[in-house]
């Protein structure tokens, strides 16, 4: 049954409705949606420095007259330990809620699925920018809304990544995934510079304005996404296949079909309505009995063309860590996942404490990280598609993430131009590994099984075993910096060399599988 969303409908005229548009729209819309994720994730990382009264450079005052901070976090015995409790409760509850939304993405439509969630974590981000204005102060309202924020957001990745395996396949995914995946990053990086427009003044506009945003975004998915090509009549095989359609680039693949290939001398429309067209790649379309296994069926009568799609069933979840590389890439992503988070979380504060710079100077400052996050993401991709070494790749950027790091903990609060500069580089080796496993790498273990789908579960596996690593990283971030930030690189820094030797095993059959061609 073709399920057209209501402004495809209303906006595309049906001589437009072809696969290259499709896929545009695609594309457009996912990356609307998870830079829309990440921007409303954005705003507490921002918003750190003003609850605390920790900043000598900043003195911001509440609605109930106190002279700095925000209670209960402007103590300044165990203010980064709360606010580390916070990033916690988001990011555990990810974590576990990313497990159970795969098993839900791969039964429900995803467009309805990435809308009501964009809706209500826009919903949850309005309510957390409403204590600035009611002076709520209750630790346990906060702490909430950030485990009902981490629930919600998990209707994000399983999502996004699933749409986009079903409209592009392997070969193009690599270089393709690691510019879309700069969704990410950017999201990150508007989330920063909206969220520091507001900082010094009113830090509850710093989430009102992301949430406003993420909902609207998320009226957009509703009313534009498509997410798998079977809603609009367009056969799994014509994308996966070894070649690309040229027809259904040029065809409404909603009513189109047929007229095709009466137009091409295939058959007639009169005296041979129980036909059927199966169109498998460019040059091979045929007219036949229908087949049970066909990859896309047309039969025609007088009144209306029949799509006829054969049905997958969802993959379970042990059957899905039973996939090679499953295990070994979400342990990996366990520790890159959480050095990357642990930057997203806590870089403003520390660039506020280290460079004595105030909130907002500090929230613009670390948006560069995010910058060499989308240069390592792309330059990963890259390398996947030239050399098809997903491992290998990995393994190399996270051995130069380790230097970089000492790089930035030991030169770049020397100046402006240093930190951003070391930024950039340390940015571009620890995102790129974590750009890469969650998509490509992803997308490409998610498709193993033919006949099954496997792609929203394995992503979420995948990405979630990484958001319990994205959990501790920032939980331990807060009690470490209270007693020196030397041990919050060391962390960092040990859990990229576990990171980098979980993949060591992949790497090396990789490399003997490069050599031996």
């Amino acid at each position: 049954m073709l399920q057209l969303p209501i402004g495809i409908r209303c906006f595309l005229q049906k001589r437009f409705r072809t696969l290259n548009i499709y896929r545009s729209l695609v594309l457009i819309f996912t990356y609307l949606a998870y830079a829309s994720y990440h921007l409303s994730r954005r705003p507490f990382s921002i918003v750190k420095s003003v609850l605390t009264c920790n900043n000598q450079t900043d003195h911001h005052h509440n609605n109930d007259g106190d002279e700095c901070g925000w209670k209960p976090f402007n103590n300044q015995n165990d203010s980064e330990t709360l606010l580390g409790l916070l990033d916690s409760a988001f990011l555990f509850a990810y974590a576990i809620g990313m497990f159970f939304s795969g098993f839900l993405a791969e039964r429900c439509n995803l467009r309805y699925f990435l809308a009501f969630g964009m809706l209500f974590s826009g919903l949850l981000n309005y309510s957390i920018g409403l204590a600035y204005y009611y002076n709520i102060h209750s630790l346990s309202y906060f702490v909430l809304l950030q485990i009902l924020s981490g629930i919600l957001q998990t209707t994000g990745w399983p999502a996004v990544v699933t749409c986009i395996g079903h409209w592009f396949n392997k070969s193009s995914r690599g270089v393709l995934f690691g510019i879309w995946n700069s969704h990410t990053n950017v999201g990150n990086i508007i989330g920063a510079l909206v969220a520091g427009a507001f900082v010094d003044y009113n830090w509850g506009l710093s989430f009102i304005i992301p949430g406003l945003i993420i909902g609207l975004s998320g009226f957009f998915i509703f009313l534009f996404l498509v997410p798998c090509p079977e809603d609009v009549g367009i056969s799994s095989t014509i994308i996966h296949g070894p070649q690309q359609s040229t027809i259904a680039d040029q065809i409404d693949p909603t009513e189109s079909i047929i007229q095709s290939a009466e137009d091409s001398g295939i058959f007639a429309r009169s005296g041979d309505n129980h036909r059927r067209i199966i169109i498998r790649n460019d040059n091979d379309i045929e007219s036949s009995q229908m087949e049970e296994d066909s990859p896309l069926l047309c039969s025609l009568d007088d009144s209306a063309i029949k799509v006829h799609i054969p049905e997958k069933h969802a993959i379970s979840f042990f059957q899905a860590l039973k996939i090679p590389g499953v295990i070994e890439f979400s342990v990996c992503l366990f520790f890159a996942k959480l050095v990357s988070y642990t930057f997203l979380f806590w870089l403003p504060f520390y660039i506020n404490f280290s460079m004595h710079s105030s909130s907002s100077n500090s929230a613009f400052l670390s948006a560069f990280f995010d910058l060499g996050g989308i240069i390592g993401g792309i330059l990963a991709g890259f390398i996947v598609d030239r050399y098809g070494a997903s491992a290998i790749t990995c393994v190399g950027m996270l051995s130069m993430a380790i230097p970089s790091l000492l790089l930035y903990y030991n030169y770049g609060n020397q100046s402006n131009s240093m930190n951003i500069l070391l930024q950039i580089i340390t940015g571009t080796f620890v995102n790129g590994p974590y750009a890469l496993i969650t998509t490509a790498v992803s997308a490409e273990l998610g498709t193993k099984v033919k006949s099954s789908q496997a792609l929203a579960t394995v992503t979420a596996i995948i990405d979630g075993t990484g958001s319990l690593g994205a959990a501790i990283g920032p939980l331990l971030s807060g009690p470490l910096g209270g007693i020196g930030w030397s041990y919050v690189f060391l962390m960092v820094i040990l859990s990229d060399t576990l990171a980098l030797l979980s993949l060591l095993r992949i790497a090396r059959q990789e490399y003997y599988r490069l050599r031996s061609n």
